[in-house]
């Protein structure tokens, strides 16, 4: 189960981010999103404190992607 919420957190940062890079034509940044897993978990904290009982604050994904396309490759 942790597994597949995993996947499902990362599918669609990677999808638009190799979307993107493919409109500016950045070949070395879709050669490098090839070699991603989805599986890829070392952002994500296991060891935090979850609470369930509030209202989830909703991810911009928008700032995430602007975020991973200014880093350097």
């Amino acid at each position: 189960m942790l597994i597949n919420c995993i996947i499902y957190y990362n599918m669609p940062i990677l999808s638009d981010l190799f979307l993107c890079s493919e409109s500016q034509g950045n070949a070395a940044r879709i050669a490098m999103l090839r070699l991603v897993s989805l599986v890829a978990w070392q952002h994500i904290n296991f060891y935090g404190r979850y609470e369930f009982s509030r209202k989830p604050e909703l991810i911009d994904m928008k700032a995430i992607l602007q975020q991973l396309m200014q880093l350097p490759l």
